[in-house]
């Protein structure tokens, strides 16, 4: 449904209790700000009762002459919060119609509000201007409305225009931390909701003041954003130690199901259990591992979450192994880290040694199982009960449990490897708990829902997303050892009614011929990652279980992981409450707190962000950098900005479209050819395209005339010069069309369901 609005015109009881709140609060304030400086210093007075305002850069208000302050509109107080910090009166623009209100009208004239409408805009157009031109400070929401879900929306460009008639600079101002306020639309409506703190924290940002001549709308939204990362950076959660803030999850859901372990059976911990068994084999940690970083090799379920909390409320740094890597790169990553003992469970460990006998367990291991197993009843009763009675501060003081983390090293997570050796990834404290907040107010993870979590935990996302921020919420989730074994996965998510389901298409594809709708019908939302979803794919799902969301997200290990994701799209009879959160081809809009820029990829200068070039992230989410290795972290992060390696491109209301891996692309003849493109036409050609695993991949290989020469993997013979005509009839350039034919027993893989591309390279330049 598509949703367009010019201006904000609440519905109609909205609008009686705006008028309430405008009448006796707002406008009145509001107009004692141009009063006088008594009154601007009541005005600041009354402010900082209700709000804690946290003030940057106001040194970048000019204190003379006119300037035009551009924000985004978070809520109903956001221009009275302005007025209060502000040295000078500032002239807003607002819809006209509220002149038009008995009680408001006459507040606002007062206040020298300038009206404008989408009929009389060229007059508020000239007004504006003149303000600027007579050395007036002037205030304007170039989204044109409050945005209904916390995200910034595309910028109108008509400020552009009054800012250069005014000769004027412009200065960007970001508001961050009123969403969720009673003046906000958070949880769907304004005002009707309990204030969560009193006073209520707010960042306001002011930006350096900018030519007027050099600033388009597009630059404007983004430096608001960047500035809102600056914001986002100072919240005082992101100083916490992980573990204290499992330990305030866990302790306020102490009574609440919170874990169920499918594996065999089914076993279910309530959230005080799990701390209780995390405290008592932290205990054990400190005192038989003295160095700094724990192994773990462990499947997702009650041993791996509980495993990763003990670590960490025994303040080390947990390293969760890719054990499908092979022997030697998984020797590699245990030197590397220091790792001396490592955490697992028998099953997993016999699994292993039958697959890889010679695989590198270190010389002290724990297995969980018999560790908690093995613990006293009566003290997992004492540590409840504590954890029931005693506050936070002295639970964390008894049992040794650190508050504070910020920068410091929290885990190592080792890359798929997927285009080279395995790199380690040093995540802070302060990169996990920001995306976990980050998912905490995305409205692709419903908290109120049951999770099915069955991803490796070795993998980011699932690490991050299906361990830390279902504790640290109290997100009931549902646990089944693998991905792969979708028949168990379906029979949790019908017995357990699950509403959220993880994975890769790779993942999903069995579910959409091979299980019964009805067994999946308690599904609201499916969150895809990891690899682009094939085109079809998102409807065919939706048509199978019309009840469940199909949303494509965006991540790395890098970005802890999650960057963002689609969401399902907010309806109503008022066009104004309507919200677009899902758009075909993308992966959703940016998490709070972040900021993207685009990079060219021949020049290396930063370009316009519709343009399709490498695209770089910044925020608190963003990783510390690679374990031991300063010269690849040096390539990928520079001044807090992470390149990715990924071409993409954002739209002017920030929906994020990554077109490839770069790894992915091949530049032959002087263009650049994805190689993801080329697998699904050869794939439909030979009609192979639905299959549940991939019998096809494109890698490239070095060629003299044109520079690179495209490589076809396949898991049977093919015909090279019939699919070149089928490619050819299918519209496929003649340069897309793969040269050569290498014919293999299987596609390889990596475990996590992701194409090995560096395997792929090798085949593609093999001789046989």
């Amino acid at each position: 449904m598509e949703c367009l609005s010019v201006i904000n015109r609440p519905a109609e009881g909205l609008l009686i209790a705006t008028l309430v709140v405008l009448a006796l609060v707002w406008v009145p304030l509001m107009a004692c700000a141009w009063g006088g400086g008594l009154f601007r210093r009541g005005l600041l007075w009354g402010v900082r009762r209700v709000y804690r305002l946290r003030v940057r850069g106001l040194e970048n208000l000019p204190r003379e002459g006119g300037a035009l302050l551009v924000c985004n509109h978070v809520s109903y107080m956001d221009a009275l919060l302005l007025a209060a910090i502000s040295p000078r009166p500032i002239r807003f623009l607002s819809a006209d119609y509220l002149q038009r209100v008995p009680m408001v009208g006459p507040f606002l004239r007062w206040a020298r509000v300038i009206p404008i409408s989408p009929e009389h805009s060229r007059e508020a157009i000239r007004t504006a201007a003149e303000c600027l031109r007579q050395g007036e400070i002037v205030g304007i929401f170039p989204e044109g409305k409050l945005c209904r879900d916390g995200r910034t929306g595309a910028f109108k460009a008509g400020f552009e225009l009054i800012a250069r008639r005014g000769g004027a600079p412009i200065v960007p101002v970001s508001l961050n931390g009123l969403w969720g306020s009673i003046f906000s639309f958070a949880g769907g409506r304004f005002f009707w909701k309990l204030p969560r703190k009193v006073p209520y924290p707010v960042h306001i940002t002011v930006g350096t003041p900018t030519d007027p001549r050099t600033m388009t709308a597009d630059q404007a939204r983004q430096t608001v954003l960047d500035l809102g990362v600056e914001a986002y950076e100072q919240k005082p959660e992101l100083r916490e130690h992980l573990g204290w803030r499992m330990l305030l999850g866990l302790k306020e859901h102490a009574d609440k199901e919170l874990v169920v372990d499918r594996a065999v059976g089914r076993k279910a911990l309530k959230g005080g259990v799990v701390l209780a068994l995390a405290l008592g084999l932290a205990k054990r940690l400190r005192r038989e591992c003295p160095e700094k970083r724990v192994g773990l090799v462990v499947p997702p379920g009650i041993a791996g979450l509980v495993g990763n909390l003990a670590v960490v409320l025994a303040g080390k740094t947990p390293v969760n192994l890719n054990f499908t890597l092979g022997r030697d790169a998984v020797t590699a990553c245990i030197e590397r880290a220091g790792v001396k003992t490592i955490l697992t469970v028998g099953p997993i460990k016999e699994k292993i040694d039958e697959k890889c006998p010679e695989f590198p367990w270190t010389d002290r291991l724990i297995d969980l199982k018999d560790a908690l197993t093995g613990m006293s009843k009566a003290g997992i009763a004492l540590r409840l009960a504590a954890i029931k009675l005693l506050p936070a501060n002295l639970l964390a003081k008894l049992f040794g449990v650190p508050r504070e983390g910020g920068r410091a090293e929290a885990a190592i997570l080792f890359t798929s490897g997927s285009d080279g050796a395995p790199k380690g990834v040093v995540l802070s404290h302060r990169n996990i708990i920001s995306n976990c907040l980050q998912i905490a107010r995305c409205r692709a993870f419903p908290l109120e829902e049951t999770m099915l979590a069955n991803l490796p935990i070795f993998h980011s996302f699932g690490f991050t997303v299906t361990l830390w921020a279902p504790i640290m919420f109290g997100l009931r989730t549902v646990y089944t050892p693998t991905p792969l074994d979708f028949k168990l996965a379906a029979r949790a998510i019908k017995e357990e009614k699950c509403g959220i389901l993880l994975g890769t298409p790779t993942f999903f594809r069995p579910y959409l011929r091979r299980v019964d709708a009805a067994d999946l019908a308690s599904l609201k939302v499916a969150i895809a990652g990891a690899e682009k979803t094939p085109k079809g794919f998102h409807q065919a799902w939706e048509e199978r279980f019309p009840d469940c969301y199909y949303l494509e997200g965006y991540g790395l290990t890098e970005t802890s992981p999650v960057v963002g994701v689609n969401e399902p799209d907010i309806l109503s009879d008022n066009p104004d409450d309507c919200v677009i959160g899902t758009r075909s081809g993308s992966i959703g809009r940016l998490f709070p707190g972040m900021a993207a820029r685009v990079r060219n990829i021949e020049t290396n200068e930063i370009q316009p962000m519709t343009q399709t070039g490498i695209v770089e992230f910044k925020g608190p989410n963003v990783f510390e950098g690679y374990l031991d290795e300063p010269e690849k972290t040096a390539a990928v992060l520079r001044e807090g900005w992470l390149t990715t390696g990924d071409l993409g491109r954002l739209d002017p209301d920030g929906f994020l479209y990554i077109e490839g891996r770069i790894s992915r692309f091949s530049k032959i003849g002087g263009e650049m050819v994805p190689h993801g493109t080329v697998e699904t036409a050869v794939a439909k050609a030979l009609g192979l395209d639905e299959s549940e695993v991939p019998l096809v991949a494109v890698s490239a290989r070095q060629d003299p005339a044109k520079g690179e020469a495209l490589v076809l993997v396949a898991t049977q013979p093919v015909d090279r010069e019939l699919l070149a005509r089928k490619l050819a009839e299918a519209g496929l350039a003649n340069l897309w069309i793969p040269r050569e034919v290498r014919v293999v027993p299987e596609i390889p893989t990596l475990g996590s369901g992701k194409l090995d591309i560096k395997a792929l390279k090798e085949l593609a330049n093999s001789k046989d």
